[in-house]
C-alpha cells in the first residue's frame, strides 16, 4: 500500500547525516537507560521478575506518548513544532542526572506497580519522553524537507542503535561502571543529544518554508500522485501485529526469568531478538521471506505450547528464544509489508507504539489482576496461532487451522496440569502462590508452591503437628543446625529468616525463642496464615515483617541497631529465580552486622540452574567466615518420607565449635573455592558464570 511519491528536493547523501546521527544517538540512549534504571530499582522490589515487566509498561507507554506527541504536533507545521520541542529539550536538562532518590525505596506496604511507575516518571520521565519522540519526529522533518522515501530505513537505523545499547550494557558498561557512574555517564550523553537535536531542529525549521512551498506547488500540479490515507481496518491491523510482538516479548521474558533469575542479561537477550526483527524487516524487504517464517511457525507454535510445563533450562531457553525471534519476524515482517506512504508515518508509528503499550499492559498489569496463575504464555500462543491463521488466505488457511488446533490443545493441557488438584491458587505482583494436599500410605501433606517450586509444606494430622518437613527436615542443614544449637547453647535464641514460605522453620522454635520472618509478598503471608499452622503452633515468639528482606534489615540497622541473630536464614526465592541482591558483598556486610558473634548464616542453595556454592564461599572468605554445605538426600524407597525433599544448605559462621558438632560434622562438606569467580557486588555479578 506504499504510494508513489514525488521527490521535490533530492537530498545529497550528506544531508541525511544530521537526521541519522540524531536518531541513532536518541535510540541508543533510549534503550541504554532501560537496564540502567531497572537494575537500580530491582533490589528495592525484591528482585522480582515483575519489576522488569512493569518497567516495560512504563517504557512502552511513554513511547506511545512520544509518538502521539509527534503525530499531534505534526499538524503545527515544522516551525512551531520545532520551537515547542526546543523548549522541552531545554527544560529536560533540569531533571538530570537520572538517579533514583533513596526516598523512593518502598517501606513494604505500598502498591509496587504504582510506586515503580511513579518512580520512573519522576526519575527519567521527561528525558525518556523526548527521546521517544525523536525517530518519528525527525523522520517527519526529513520527509517534509526532501520528500524522499528514506525515513523507513531510518527506523531500522534507530532499532540498530537500540540493539547496540542493549548488547553493550552487559558487555561494555555494566562490568566497568557503578550504577552512579552509569547514571552520570548517561546524563552527559543526553546533554550532548539535546544539543545535536536542537541543531537538527533549527536546520529543519529554516529549510521548512522553501520545502513546503515547493511541495504545495507540486501537489497542485499533480494531485493524482497523492497517497490514499490508511483505512481504519489497516490501522487496527497495525495495532494487532505490534501488540502481538510486545505480548510475546513480555510473556517469554516472564517465563524465563521467573524460573532462573531476574537479571539484566535475561532482560536484554529477548529484547535484543525483538529489536533485531524490527531492524531486518524495516531495512529491506529481502530479509522477510514470508513463506519461510510461516513454515517455521507451523510446527513452532505447537512446539512452544507443548513445552510450557518443561523445567529443562536448555530446552526452555532454546525453544522460547528461537520461537520469539521467528514469531516477531512474522509480526514485524507483516507490518513492514503494510507500511504506508511516508506522509502517514507518524500515524503508523503511533499505532505501533499503541500496540506495544497495549501488549505490555496486558501482560504486566491485566494478567496478574484477572488470572490467578501464570497462564499468559498459554493464551499468547493461542492468539499467535489465530493471528497467523487470519493472515493466511486460500488453501493455506487449512494449514493455519492445523496449527491452531494442537496449539490450543497443548496450551489447555498445560494450564490444566498447572492447576491440577490445587486447594488454593492466588497471585500478586511477586508471583503465584499455590497449595496442594497429597496423601501417601495414610500420611497427608500440604505443600506450598511459589512459581513452579515447592516452598515448604506441612504434615497434616495431630501426631505430625508442627513437624519440620520438606527442605527443613531433621537431616537438612537447618535440622542439623538447630539440633546442635540445642546442645551447645540451650538458652533462648534469636532467629531471622528472609522468606516466609510455609513458615516451616518456626517448627524448630522453643519457648523463649524469637523468630522474625521477612517476607515481601503479602499473598504468601496471607496464605501461610490461612493454610498452615507453624506460626500458630510454635512455642516461640514470632513476627512477620512485610517488605524486601534486605531493605528491612537496612531500616532496622538505622532505627534500632543490630538484631544479634543467632541464626539468619536467606531463603527468599520465587520458583528457582535468584534475587541476586541477596548474595552480594553489600548484602553480606549487612548480614554480618545483624549476626551475633558466634551466629550462623544459612543460605538455601537448592537450585536446578544456578550453583550458589562458590558465590557464598567467596563471600564467606572475604568476611573471615567458614562455609560448609549440608546436602540432604532422602531415601527414595521410603514412601512414608515422600514429604521430604533433597536440599543443599550452606552454613556460614566463625563458630568452629558449632561446625565440629557431630550432627553437623558428619554431613558437612567443604566448598571448593573458584579463583576465577570474583566476589559478587551490587554493581557487578555474572549469573552465567555460575550456571550448572
Amino acid at each position: 500500500m506504499q504510494a508513489v511519491t514525488v521527490n521535490a528536493t533530492a537530498p545529497a547523501s550528506r544531508a541525511i547525516l544530521p537526521y541519522a546521527g540524531t536518531i541513532f544517538l536518541s535510540a541508543f540512549l533510549l534503550f541504554l537507560v532501560q537496564p540502567i534504571i531497572a537494575k537500580q530499582i530491582l533490589p528495592w522490589f525484591g528482585g522480582s521478575a515483575a519489576v522488569w515487566t512493569t518497567c516495560l509498561v512504563f517504557f512502552q507507554s511513554v513511547l506511545l506518548a512520544g509518538y502521539a506527541y509527534a503525530d499531534a504536533t505534526n499538524r503545527l507545521g515544522v516551525r512551531r513544532q520545532t520551537q515547542l520541542h526546543l523548549v522541552l529539550l531545554a527544560i529536560s536538562l533540569a531533571t538530570l542526572p537520572i538517579l533514583a532518590a533513596d526516598s523512593w525505596k518502598p517501606q513494604g506496604d505500598e502498591a509496587p506497580i504504582v510506586r515503580i511507575l511513579l518512580l520512573l516518571a519522576a526519575t527519567i520521565g521527561l528525558p525518556y519522553f523526548l527521546l521517544s519522540t525523536t525517530t518519528p519526529l525527525l523522520q517527519a522533518w526529513y520527509w517534509r524537507r526532501f520528500r524522499a522515501a528514506v525515513p523507513y530505513r531510518l527506523f531500522a537505523l534507530s532499532n540498530f542503535a537500540s540493539l547496540l545499547a542493549l548488547l553493550g550494557f552487559p558487555v561494555l558498561f555494566e562490568p566497568w561502571l557503578t550504577l552512579p557512574q552509569l547514571g552520570w555517564s548517561w546524563s552527559a550523553m543526553y546533554a550532548v543529544f539535546v544539543l545535536v537535536c536542537a541543531a537538527t531542529g533549527w536546520m529543519s525549521m529554516r529549510a521548512a518554508a522553501e520545502s513546503e512551498g515547493a511541495t504545495q506547488s507540486l501537489a497542485g500540479a499533480a494531485p493524482e500522485h497523492a497517497a490514499a490515507a490508511p483505512t481504519l481496518s489497516t490501522q487496527l491491523l497495525w495495532l494487532a501485529l505490534a501488540a502481538m510482538g510486545s505480548i510475546l516479548l513480555l510473556a517469554v521474558t516472564n517465563h524465563v526469568t521467573q524460573n532462573i533469575s531476574s537479571v539484566p542479561f535475561l532482560w536484554v537477550l529477548p529484547l535484543s531478538l525483538y529489536l533485531i526483527t524490527f531492524i531486518l524487516c524495516f531495512d529491506h524487504p529481502r530479509w522477510y521471506v514470508r513463506w519461510f517464517y510461516v513454515a517455521l511457525l507451523i510446527p513452532g507454535i505447537p512446539w512452544m505450547a507443548y513445552f510450557i510445563s518443561s523445567l529443562e533450562l536448555l530446552w526452555a531457553a532454546v525453544t522460547y528464544f528461537a520461537g520469539l525471534f521467528v514469531a516477531c519476524m512474522f509480526c514485524h515482517g507483516e507490518l513492514a509489508r503494510l507500511k504506508p506512504d511516508p506522509r502517514y508515518l507518524t500515524r503508523f508509528y503511533l499505532m505501533l507504539s499503541l500496540g506495544g503499550a497495549a501488549g505490555a499492559v496486558l501482560i504486566a498489569i491485566v494478567a496478574p489482576l484477572v488470572l490467578d496463575g501464570y497462564y499468559e504464555l498459554n493464551i499468547t500462543l493461542v492468539l499467535l496461532a489465530l493471528l497467523v491463521l487470519a493472515r493466511l488466505s486460500g488453501p493455506a488457511r487449512l494449514v493455519g487451522v492445523l496449527v491452531l488446533l494442537p496449539t490450543t490443545w497443548f496450551a489447555f493441557q498445560g494450564a490444566r496440569e498447572y492447576g491440577r488438584d490445587m486447594r488454593v491458587m492466588e497471585r500478586d505482583f511477586y508471583g503465584v502462590v499455590r497449595t496442594r494436599d497429597r496423601t501417601v500410605d495414610g500420611v497427608s501433606y500440604r505443600a506450598m508452591f511459589h512459581g513452579g517450586i515447592i516452598h515448604g509444606g506441612q504434615l497434616l494430622g495431630e501426631e505430625y503437628r508442627n513437624t519440620p518437613s520438606d527442605y527443613f527436615g531433621p537431616t537438612s542443614g537447618y535440622g542439623r543446625l538447630f539440633a546442635a544449637l540445642n546442645e551447645i547453647r540451650p538458652q533462648p535464641r534469636r532467629v531471622g529468616i528472609i522468606g516466609l514460605g510455609a513458615g516451616v522453620v518456626a517448627g524448630y522454635g522453643r519457648k523463649g525463642d524469637e523468630i522474625v520472618f521477612y517476607e515481601i509478598s503479602p499473598k504468601v503471608v496471607e496464605i501461610e496464615r490461612r493454610e498452615f499452622t507453624f506460626l500458630r503452633d510454635t512455642p516461640a515468639k514470632t513476627q512477620v515483617i512485610l517488605g524486601d528482606g534486605r531493605l528491612s534489615l537496612e531500616r532496622e540497622l538505622k532505627q534500632r541497631g543490630p538484631r544479634g541473630y543467632d541464626v539468619l536464614g536467606i531463603d527468599a526465592f520465587s520458583g528457582d529465580s535468584i534475587p541476586m541482591h541477596l548474595v552480594t558483598r553489600e548484602a553480606m556486610a549487612l548480614y554480618v552486622r545483624h549476626l551475633a558473634p558466634d551466629g550462623v548464616i544459612v543460605f538455601q542453595a537448592t537450585n536446578r540452574y544456578v550453583d550458589l556454592m562458590p558465590v557464598v564461599k567467596r563471600l564467606a572468605t572475604e568476611f573471615g567466615l567458614e562455609a560448609v554445605v549440608v546436602s540432604d538426600i532422602p531415601e527414595s524407597s521410603a514412601a512414608a518420607d515422600y514429604w521430604r525433599s533433597s536440599t543443599d544448605q550452606i552454613l556460614v559462621t566463625r563458630n568452629r565449635k558449632l561446625l565440629a558438632h557431630p550432627r553437623i560434622a558428619e554431613a558437612a562438606e567443604p566448598i571448593k573455592d573458584r579463583a576465577d569467580l570474583p566476589t559478587f557486588t551490587d554493581a557487578h555479578h555474572n549469573l552465567f558464570r555460575i550456571l550448572k
